[in-house]
């Protein structure tokens, strides 16, 4: 089982709307792309000064599907959106043994 994990850290303007509309175009995706086995996504609350805004945990068969859907055409749709309205983000890939 392959896990990744993606951080998010919005621009401010229309950050609460922006949260809810990357949340639920994120979870879409579970029903588009049959690559992608699991996802969480969550909005934080912590006000910390290192806090990120959003994060996406999900889970693929191998890296091979994984890598489908970091080119899937539905997936590329939403981080063209994320890609407005945030201001960087992080990503950690691993194997769950």
């Amino acid at each position: 089982m392959i896990v990744h994990i993606v951080m998010f850290k919005f621009k401010e303007e229309n950050k609460a709307l922006n949260l809810a509309k990357v949340q639920k175009k994120l979870e879409n995706l579970e029903v588009l792309i049959d690559e992608l086995k699991s996802m969480e996504v969550g909005i934080n609350f912590t006000e910390a000064d290192r806090a990120m805004d959003l994060s996406l945990y999900s889970t693929f068969e191998s890296v091979e599907d994984l890598q489908t859907y970091a080119v899937h055409p539905e997936h590329l749709k939403v981080v063209e959106f994320i890609k407005e309205v945030t201001l960087e983000s992080k990503v950690v890939d691993y194997v769950l043994e």
